[in-house]
């Protein structure tokens, strides 16, 4: 191996690339995750691994707190609810084992980033059919500069981050005629979420169009549609009503009339009104082509005159540009990871057809540039409340000034944890956002403000423990709103379960509040509360819009 190394400059570059992608998003995403900034999706994903581990597949009272029957039904959660009604994903139970011998939120994180990380070699190799070793090395590094990759990886963790191994690997089994390992990892990205078939789709399109592999492509392609309306029609609504009142028109709603659709539906509605669908398509125009572009960079703009690039993944692209919401267009957040195997897969191929460009020096250093400036905007854009791996280098806010530093928020950890410390592992807990994940290894937990639940027999019954972080609230509200409004509702929520005597208040450090059902007040903790309670009153009495 070390000898290989020597001869294969191209081959050297990318275990070095790969080795520093590893260390340095594995400490900025376990940093993260330890000073208090891993958030709710991290907490949903390690109650699922856990309930998985103790038998519960796919279980979750944080899953419910979000389901369709809490949010538009006044429902309580439960913690029996499935999660597999929002999204179908037993592709995790792959990584159960490794769970199992580390059972920790950290575990999640850590995976996550040996997945795109491995993923990133097994790019090498594909890109390695079709070119030399240098060429195809600066792909590789290409693909851990990306913004599309560098942002996912720095978040919360999400199934997602299996997409880029699992397709990467699908097409080098594809190049190598290994067709076995090509069903498994086929099942696979199937098996990673319902919509991950419309990859897959997208690659049985190519299969049939380079007229490589017409009659497998086709067979993917039906495969992959079968797959999608059967999942989403018939078994998803199994588990919960999700898929048809939430998720489907919360992302397409704009196609239906009505407060259901089912995907044969959406699909129905789409075809019905090809002008709605083409206006969908490309607005809004400025954020869909900087979108495009934020692809393209890492590649030098390669994929945007690559045919294949187009043909794989136009599928996945088009799938985002016709849904609505503000995420499904921010390239440093989780659903940009699908776009990525299909451009990268289609430069390549190009590459493979213009061989001389990329031995102009010219164009090797547009290239690096372009690196350059994908590591740039990844870092520039890391503010997302979704991210802020980069917290303690870049303010949230320059106006009003908004920024948390390295000590001081290890300072404020350090006061927090001796409260997490005195929640049993078996009590049920209602928490603030960023607590959930580390408090997440549990039965029933809850996101503040709710305190109510429905248990393992049915019945209704209210969380033992609250603990709710004010100081970080206090801190980020006067640059956010949705702080702001936290901040207001926890406090008229303190005020009225200590008023009612329902929870008493048994410690209080650094501006964060534990409070545990049934239980009489700390005298010198409600002090310490109530002083607090003074010094925020005129902030809530401020007029947001």
């Amino acid at each position: 191996m070390w000898d290989k190394l020597q001869k294969t400059p191209g081959l050297r570059l990318v275990v070095a690339a790969a080795i520093a992608f590893f260390l340095l998003t594995l400490f900025l995403t376990l940093h993260r995750h330890y000073s208090f900034y891993s958030s709710y999706d991290q907490g949903i994903f390690n109650q699922v691994f856990w309930n998985n581990l103790h038998g519960r597949f796919f279980q979750s009272s944080l899953s419910s707190q979000l389901s369709t029957n809490v949010v538009h039904n006044d429902e309580l959660p439960t913690v029996y609810y499935h999660r597999l009604g929002q999204h179908f994903t037993p592709a995790l139970l792959t990584w159960l084992p490794i769970y199992a011998l580390f059972p920790n939120p950290a575990t999640l994180t850590v995976l996550q980033v040996i997945l795109v990380t491995a993923a990133g070699l097994v790019l090498y190799a594909l890109a390695r059919q079709y070119l030399a070793p240098n060429l195809a090395g600066l792909i590789t590094i290409s693909f851990y500069c990306a913004n599309a990759i560098l942002g996912p990886t720095l978040a919360n963790f999400h199934d997602l981050s299996q997409i880029p191994l699992f397709v990467f690997t699908l097409l080098l089994a594809m190049e190598k005629r290994w067709w076995w390992l090509f069903a498994i990892f086929a099942i696979l990205i199937l098996a990673v979420r319902e919509d991950s078939a419309v990859i897959l789709f997208g690659i049985g399109v190519y299969m049939v169009v380079s007229k490589r592999f017409p009659r497998l492509g086709l067979a993917i392609c039906t495969l992959s549609f079968s797959y999608i309306l059967f999942l989403t029609n018939l078994i998803m609504p199994l588990f919960s009503d999700d898929i048809s009142q939430r998720f489907m028109l919360e992302k397409f709603g704009q196609y239906v009339e009505g407060d259901e659709a089912s995907t044969w539906e959406i699909i129905g509605g789409m075809i019905s009104q090809p002008w709605l669908l083409l206006v969908e398509l490309v607005t809004p125009v400025d954020r869909t082509f900087n979108y495009l572009l934020g692809h393209w960079l890492p590649l030098a703009f390669i994929p945007a005159i690559a045919p294949n690039a187009w043909i794989i993944a136009g599928f996945p692209l088009m799938k985002l540009f016709l849904a609505k919401g503000q995420s499904v267009l921010a390239i440093n957040i989780r659903y940009a990871m699908t776009v990525v195997p299909g451009l990268f897969y289609g430069t390549i191929i190009w590459w493979s057809k213009h061989p001389n460009l990329g031995k102009k020096s010219l164009f090797r250093r547009f290239w690096s540039f372009c690196l350059c400036l994908s590591l740039i905007f990844t870092f520039t854009s890391s503010t997302s409340a979704l991210n802020r791996a980069f917290y303690f280098l870049l303010p949230d806010s320059f106006e009003p000034w908004v920024y948390i530093s390295l000590p001081k928020q290890w300072h404020h950890v350090k006061k927090m944890r001796p409260l997490l410390a005195k929640i049993p592992a078996e009590a049920s807990v209602s928490a603030t956002t960023y607590i959930i994940p580390h408090l997440s290894s549990r039965r029933e937990i809850l996101r503040l403000p709710l305190l109510a639940l429905r248990n393992d027999n049915r019945e209704i019954t209210k969380v033992d423990y609250l603990i709710a972080d004010l100081w970080r609230l206090r801190e980020y509200q006067p640059a956010f709103n949705q702080e702001w409004e936290e901040l207001r509702d926890l406090t008229n929520l303190i005020d009225s379960v200590t008023k009612q005597k329902e929870y008493g208040i048994i410690n209080f450090q650094d501006q964060v509040i534990l409070l545990q059902k049934n239980t009489k007040s700390n005298p010198e903790a409600t002090a310490a509360w109530l002083k607090l309670r003074q010094q925020i009153q005129p902030i809530l009495q401020q007029s947001r819009d």
